[in-house]
């Protein structure tokens, strides 16, 4: 069973084929790639917050955050490293950095009222040095670099459900994550639609990866599956 606390929501069901994993055409669009639908989505919980204070849904739970919190501490990542919070959304994974420690933290959304909610849930618990920018992470100006650490939480998987210009979206966010990461930075991705062996896949150039962390398991038909795949990589040239 599915741990109750792994929200999945948004997730598209996808094969494990080998013929899936190095198609260009991985799986089917939906509104949920979307700018449209974000905006409207985070307008409705940046309302919410502004009339009785919940931040919206934890994208993937707060496990999600807790997993990749403990291997920054097991990766020994310093307080002052760069982190870049990739869709950054209701900047609730900004608020769980920020009271671990980490003192060098960016977010980036797309959208404006992502953008205006984060700052407002921020400001909130009163972490104000905390940078926030309304920002495409595909056309990001040359000015965003020099990151020790990337994080996306279902960012990718967005992007990979956009029904325009599909392909090309996941390839520039491939080119993005490589100009905006040091050498030898690391990128985290948790997503639900892409398996292990695909997102090995995807960013097979350029990248090394560097290690899987647990996730809930489920079974079905005499086979044991990941309903989330959460990865580590290592920006290498």
């Amino acid at each position: 069973m599915e741990d109750a606390g792994e929200s999945t929501r948004g997730c598209e069901n996808i094969s494990d084929s080998e013929e899936d994993r190095c198609s260009e055409n991985d799986f089917g669009t939906s509104k949920l790639g979307t700018k449209e639908f974000w905006d409207d989505a985070y307008q409705k919980e940046l309302e919410t917050f502004n009339d009785i204070g919940d931040v919206g849904e934890i994208w993937f739970g707060e496990e999600s955050m807790s997993r990749v919190l403990r291997w920054m501490d097991k990766a020994n990542i310093p307080e002052n490293a760069a982190i870049l919070d990739i869709g950054t959304g209701n900047g609730a994974f900004l608020v769980e950095l920020a009271k671990h420690g980490y003192k060098n933290l960016t977010g980036i959304d797309y959208s404006p009222a992502s953008v205006e909610l984060a700052r407002s849930v921020l400001q909130a618990e009163n972490l104000t040095d905390v940078t926030v920018k309304e920002m495409d992470f595909l056309s990001c100006p040359k000015e965003l670099k020099g990151f020790d650490v990337c994080i996306d939480k279902g960012t990718f998987d967005a992007i990979s459900l956009n029904p325009v210009n599909t392909n090309e979206g996941k390839r520039q966010y491939v080119q993005a994550l490589k100009d905006v990461l040091k050498d030898n930075g690391f990128f985290v991705i948790t997503s639900c639609n892409w398996t292990k062996e695909q997102l090995l896949d995807r960013f097979s150039e350029g990248f090394e990866f560097v290690q899987e962390l647990s996730t809930p398991t489920f079974q079905f038909g005499g086979k044991t599956g990941n309903s989330v795949a959460a990865l580590i990589f290592k920006r290498v040239h």
